[in-house]
């Protein structure tokens, strides 16, 4: 009986000591002055957890002998972070911990279009990649001026330059041309038609937030278009009593200059955010075949934009953006004003876009979301050449109005959007073009259905009425299991279509004059397609481990043709009997610890156009694609980064083949305090298809370039500095 008595007394005092012990602490961002309200607190081994109240503290009472702890720290938006506490065996233990922006923690993203919900990208049905803010920062001082260097790094995409003498590229997902795509900024479209291929090359990245990428069938969502997939530029917002302004300046060896400012302030009420910047590059002859390898391009980019808060739940933003662009490149006589009978040929673009828009969100009690945008876009470019000269404006307007609503068990959207553009040329001009306008109205319903705590579905119908074109319907369906923790696959399709345009990125400007328009009869471009993820993601004390593996397949029906061999001096688009298809898979193994990255990728793309048996391979997309990457700090204020890449062989127009070829970059960053230095190396190897075979042939006034299948400028150096303030 006293031994009994003993024991029970013992147990009596144990409970007492445990019950003393309290971690206590609080949670700050990674300037370790303001406080993070929700943030998450878990301690894994004995599954306790609570969150960080609005002064950023957090108080978790503990009954644990177990006195060294774990402790992971979760906040939406921003890198987890794991420590370790030795507890007492009774009293207080406070601790302070900072958590800091995110690159590839992309279990935490939150993604603006991708659901039009504003969900994290690990409860999407619907597989979606970020290029986080950190990446996008380091991406801008290597390559200032616009998104292609950034772009041209993610898996599945490729950058590929459709004229040599202006530069024009055209950015492909999948295989499949970049028409097929939806560019959207903040929700919105933002090119389509006239302004052909020069979009992203007129888009500076400093004060973008992330991108988003759905690769794929997309079209239920964002309308026609997002074929072969959607990609949303999210610009940066103010954020409360915490200033952002930076200054990039940069020059590189091939005669381009960058001067871009950011600048960014918010309080209770009203926030501001302004971006201004100036592009100046000189014609760059890298061959002396007396013809501009780099054209001459002056640019200037202007986006302000207004946030007006009236209540916590309660936002608009009002936003315009100015983008004046003068490009010119040819014969480098005529580009230095020495013109003769011999020295003729140009082509150039002037172009000026003024863009409004406005977004305005409220939200609504139990879980709803109420939101209303609206852009319209004046775009006017000047295409002049030493045959012809032509102007022409293309005017674009979109809004749309949207509900959702979450639930335990559903997350569901619904909305109608009007949108539409007007093509019209001004006289005199030489050209066989006509006007062109058309509208749509559309309706969509989506809705993400948790139906056990491992399987969520997602299903959705898009209805579109097109001026010209007539109906549509567009449904989309996808799944997603998650098998534990760490294994996740994600399995979806879609439809599409894509109304035909006059114009398109790889047609050079010298022909726009003998585009007559469509042929009778001609009908909108339709799709389908598939999509299959896997991922494993494994988290340890230190390091990150991710592993992924997705098969694509999309078909389109009726592909749009322009008759140019047939009848080169009155081309007119028509829809092809056969369809375009392109399918593959892309590999890659990511791993992270701290500031240190590793990552290998591999993409295979086969893409076909069956309307052409005699060359059935569709040109310059290459098959086999390599890449891989090491980023890391050598100290506190250096780091480094290396690139190697692999490009298999592609097809060309008339299906013969091109050689593989390596690239490699370097690039070695420097900060002090809030200067940041950058020296960068791109195609250290010095590659260049000029060295591979003839660029340019005769005549001479007139040129007839190859197919650009590899980089033609070699290897490139750029100096680049940001100032933060």
């Amino acid at each position: 009986m006293r031994r009994i008595y003993i024991i029970c007394c013992l147990f009596l005092v144990t409970q007492s000591i445990w019950a003393q012990q309290t971690l206590r602490g609080i949670v700050l961002d990674s300037t370790g002055t303001h406080p993070l309200q929700g943030v998450s607190v878990y301690l894994p081994e004995i599954k306790k957890t609570t969150t960080t109240d609005s002064s950023g503290h957090f108080l978790l009472p503990l009954h644990t002998t177990e006195l060294k702890q774990k402790i992971r720290f979760s906040y939406t938006g921003l890198a987890g972070k794991d420590t370790s506490v030795q507890l007492p065996l009774k009293g207080d233990v406070w601790i302070t911990i900072a958590l800091h922006n995110q690159t590839h923690q992309l279990a935490d993203v939150v993604v603006v279009a991708a659901s039009k919900t504003n969900s994290r990208i690990e409860d999407l049905p619907t597989r979606v990649e970020v290029i986080g803010s950190e990446e996008i920062e380091e991406e801008t001082q290597i390559n200032p001026g616009n998104l292609l260097g950034l772009l041209g790094d993610v898996a599945g995409i490729q950058v590929q330059q459709t004229n040599a003498a202006t530069g024009n590229a055209d950015l492909r997902i999948q295989g499949l041309p970049g028409r097929y795509t939806q560019i959207l900024r903040d929700g919105m479209p933002l090119f389509a038609g006239y302004s052909g291929s020069f979009g992203l090359l007129q888009i500076p990245p400093l004060d973008l937030k992330q991108v988003e990428l759905i690769k794929g069938a997309s079209s239920t969502l964002y309308g026609g278009g997002a074929i072969a997939g959607m990609m949303n530029l999210v610009s940066k917002t103010p954020k409360r009593n915490q200033p952002e302004n930076s200054l990039i300046v940069n020059r590189t060896s091939l005669l381009e200059n960058n001067l871009n400012v950011f600048s960014a302030a918010r309080n209770n009420s009203l926030g501001y955010t302004l971006f201004a910047g100036g592009n100046l590059q000189q014609a760059v002859d890298v061959y002396n075949n007396g013809f501009s390898t780099v054209p001459n391009v002056k640019s200037i980019f202007v986006h302000p934009r207004l946030f007006i808060y009236n209540n916590p739940n309660s936002s608009l933003i009002l936003g315009y953006t100015l983008n004046a662009e003068d490009r010119k490149g040819g014969d480098m006589q005529v580009l230095k004003g020495t013109t003769n009978n011999q020295h003729q040929f140009f082509i150039q673009n002037k172009s000026w876009r003024n863009t409004f828009d406005a977004d305005w969100e409220n939200r609504l009690p139990n879980g709803a979301h109420l939101s209303l945008k609206a852009t319209t876009s004046l775009y006017n470019r000047t295409v002049l050449t030493d045959l012809f000269g032509m102007q022409a404006t293309q005017n674009l307007w979109y809004s749309e109005l949207a509900y959702s609503k979450k639930t335990n068990k559903h997350n569901w959207i619904a909305g109608i959007n009007f949108n539409g553009d007007a093509f019209m040329k001004h006289q005199p001009d030489s050209t066989l073009l006509t006007n062109e306008s058309g509208y749509t109205i559309g309706a969509y319903v989506q809705d993400d259905w948790k139906i056990t705590p491992a399987l969520t579905a997602e299903a959705g119908l898009r209805v579109d009425h097109h001026s010209v074109y007539g109906n549509f319907i567009l449904p989309r369906i996808s799944f997603m299991y998650r098998f534990n923790q760490n294994l996740t696959v994600r399995l979806g399709g879609g439809m599409g279509y894509k109304t035909p345009s006059l114009f398109s990125g790889d047609v050079d400007e010298r022909f726009y004059r003998y585009i007559a328009g469509f042929k009778t009869n001609t009908i909108a471009e339709k799709s389908s397609g598939a999509n299959i993820d896997l991922n494993y993601k494994w988290r340890g004390d230190e390091w990150q481990f991710t592993v992924n593996q997705s098969f694509f397949y999309t078909a389109i029906t009726h592909p749009l043709l322009l008759d140019s061999i047939t009848n080169p001096y009155n081309m007119h688009w028509y829809n092809a009997a056969q369809n375009l298809t392109t399918a593959g898979f892309e590999t890659y193994l990511q791993a992270r610890e701290d500031e240190t990255e590793l990552y290998l990728g591999y993409v295979y793309t086969h893409t076909q156009r069956n309307y052409d048996p005699q060359a059935p391979h569709f040109p310059l997309i290459a098959q086999h694609k390599i890449a891989g990457l090491a980023s890391f700090e050598i100290a506190d204020q250096f780091r480094i980064g290396l690139e190697l890449s692999y490009t298999g062989k592609q097809y060309l127009e008339d299906g013969s083949s091109t050689r593989d070829y390596v690239l490699s970059a370097a690039m070695l960053n420097y900060q002090f305090k809030k200067i940041s230095v950058v020296l960068n190396c791109e195609n250290i190897f010095n590659f260049k298809q000029g060295n591979y075979g003839q660029l340019v042939y005769p005549p001479y006034n007139n040129p007839v370039f190859s197919d650009i299948w590899g980089p033609l400028e070699g290897r490139v150096l750029n100096l680049s500095v940001q100032i933060k303030w």
